[in-house]
């Protein structure tokens, strides 16, 4: 089950707003923008990507992980433990 409703349109209107944000990162290294000051907004992009990340994790716990713990099958079950371990570690980087 992939996102859906009003948790799909937030996740697609942050992403734009990110999707904005990195024209402006752009922008200012065009500029020549004081490297400081673009590293700032690089820092904000990385928070805001997070955001979206927990929304999504989030979102995956509750309908995908649980489906599958549920319904009984083992496989099932120890393929979605490893892949939730492999996507901690990743998101944890």
């Amino acid at each position: 089950m992939a996102i859906q409703g009003e948790q799909k349109e937030d996740v697609l209107k942050r992403l734009n707003r990110i999707e904005g944000q990195v024209r402006g990162i752009r922008r200012l290294v065009d500029e020549e923008t004081y490297c400081v000051d673009v590293m700032t907004q690089i820092s904000s992009v990385h928070e805001s990507l997070r955001s979206v990340g927990k929304v999504l994790m989030r979102s995956h716990l509750q309908h995908c992980v649980t489906s599958a713990l549920r319904d009984g099958d083992e496989m099932r079950a120890e393929k979605t433990y490893q892949e939730l371990m492999d996507l901690v570690y990743k998101y944890a980087k």
